[in-house]
């Protein structure tokens, strides 16, 4: 930070750090990790990923002994098979007695930190560590090369608290009527919000191509990006051998890219031990919004596909607190594992809908681990505000397939007002209009969305969400590769099929 931004921050923050609860929860530092490996073999694990994120985020906070009074260690899952990692980096960290979390995919990744605010925040807890991560491309090119990637084995050990998800993300109707994918829910989703707006499939997919080159202009300059060669809308918009057809109106570059090796740790304590370790006080940041709802609806189940009232109820509560618009906010990090992601939540928070709503880039180009995106981008919505000291910033979280939103707001002031922390799930389910998907439905339908899905280059299957004239609703899929093609160049939602249980025709 340049000498005269800190003169300016140093005394307003001295100042009102008086009139602050000495329990308020506060962000003292962040720390990333990241590698490209080529060696089949090579490279750190996920684990000690995790463990340089950790002590970097330890450095950053200008504070040489927190990692000591780290006293809980959360971890969301990943694709490794750890058992308790949180207990591998408290040790390595030096806090062997701390209390570790292992929190199970399903679960949003904002959980894990709004439960440290509200631990510091009543007094249970003064500093825990949010840290997660991944190896796989480490583990994909050791695979494909037939060599072992070496990983540390836990036996006999499991963590303090293991968090695991009980609610219903994709039904079975849903997969046995051909939705078995992670981008065809969002395709879905997407072509659903085509419709609902009027545009032409040549207009959405301008429109789509036209974000994610904006995120790929991003990502060129962010110093983490994973895929920083930036991308222009055309190469985008395109399928090609080099960028593959994968759920219409999808294509690779419009994807979350999994296969990458990147960690992120999150540090937090309270003002009062901020102070008392020696946290530089120009790291420090405070969230004004930690929100989440954990209420849960299948695709499918949903009357509105196009929105997500649950992510509206998170916003509105939002601007309440902090008494602005959340289009005012001048850093943003959308959460961004596919483009109907992004758009949603424009359309839900009322957010420009020309805008690019990234720091990072975005999963597509950033890169996206598995379930640890979230702690990549509070890291770098961390570092933005410091370089912005009067701004704020917005992250948001999606968990499963538009479900369970999290949105935290961040500052380097103090609000006026606490930290508004809560979980809204029963405002969320009262605000979803619900319909029935009617098991072995047989007779007429109209599309309500579909997506297309490829052999190759070649359109091969069409997956459709449609409604029954009674006021149900039905999954089926097309095998006829005709009108999966003429589905990717004509509008098909509005057009009425014959459905036989899982599978429909063309009428």
């Amino acid at each position: 930070m340049p000498d005269s931004q800190a003169a300016c921050v140093r005394p307003m923050t001295a100042a009102r750090w008086k009139a602050l609860d000495p329990r308020t929860p506060v962000v003292v530092g962040v720390g990333v990790a990241t590698q490209h490996v080529d060696e089949p073999g090579g490279g750190l694990e996920a684990v000690e990923l995790m463990i340089a994120a950790a002590r970097a985020a330890g450095d950053d906070s200008g504070a040489p002994g927190i990692l000591r009074a780290v006293q809980r260690v959360a971890v969301p899952h990943g694709t490794w098979s750890y058992s308790d990692p949180g207990r591998i980096v408290a040790e390595r960290i030096g806090a062997p007695d701390a209390r570790t979390v292992l929190v199970q995919t399903g679960i949003p990744q904002q959980t894990l930190l709004n439960a440290a605010h509200a631990a510091i925040r009543d007094g249970a807890l003064d500093v825990a560590l949010v840290v997660g991560g991944e190896a796989a491309r480490r583990a994909a090119l050791a695979r494909r090369a037939g060599v072992a990637a070496v990983a540390t084995v836990q036996e006999g050990v499991t963590p303090d608290d293991l968090q695991v998800p009980s609610d219903e993300i994709i039904t079975r109707l849903e997969i046995e009527g051909g939705i078995s994918s992670a981008m065809a829910p969002f395709a879905l989703i997407d072509g659903a919000l085509r419709h609902a707006e009027g545009r032409t499939l040549d207009e959405h997919r301008d429109e789509i191509a036209r974000l994610y080159a904006g995120f790929s202009r991003v990502a060129a300059a962010f110093p983490h990006a994973a895929f920083p060669e930036p991308r222009d809308a055309a190469f985008i918009r395109e399928p090609s051998q080099a960028n593959r057809p994968f759920a219409f109106p999808y294509n690779k570059w419009h994807c979350a890219q999994l296969f990458v090796d990147q960690a992120a740790a999150i540090l937090v304590c309270s003002l009062e031990v901020a102070v008392r370790l020696g946290v530089d006080p120009d790291r420090i940041v405070f969230p004004l919004v930690a929100l989440e709802s954990s209420f849960s609806l299948p695709v499918s189940q949903r009357r509105d596909l196009h929105r997500w009232p649950a992510m509206e109820v998170l916003g509105r509560a939002a601007e309440s607190h902090l008494g602005q618009a959340l289009s005012e906010i001048e850093l943003v990090e959308l959460y961004s594992c596919f483009p109907a992601a992004v758009r949603v939540q424009q359309r839900a928070l009322r957010l420009p809908i020309e805008g690019v709503p990234t720091l990072t880039g975005g999963e597509a180009f950033a890169g996206g681990p598995w379930n640890n995106f979230v702690l990549q981008t509070t890291a770098a919505m961390i570092e933005g505000l410091r370089a912005a000291p009067d701004a704020k910033g917005l992250v948001t979280t999606l968990s499963g397939l538009l479900n369970k939103p999290g949105l935290a707001v961040y500052a380097m002031r103090p609000g006026p007002a606490p930290l508004l922390l809560g979980n809204l799930a029963e405002q969320a389910s009262r605000a979803t209009p619900r319909v029935e998907v009617i098991d072995g439905y047989r007779g007429p339908a109209q599309i309500a969305a579909y997506t297309v899905t490829y052999d190759g280059m070649l359109p091969a299957r069409c997956t459709a969400i449609a409604d029954a004239p009674g006021g149900g609703r039905c999954v089926a899929t097309s095998d006829d590769a005709a009108f999966a093609k003429a589905a990717t160049q004509e509008e098909y939602i509005g057009a009425t099929v014959a459905v036989d249980g899982t599978r429909f025709t063309a009428g």
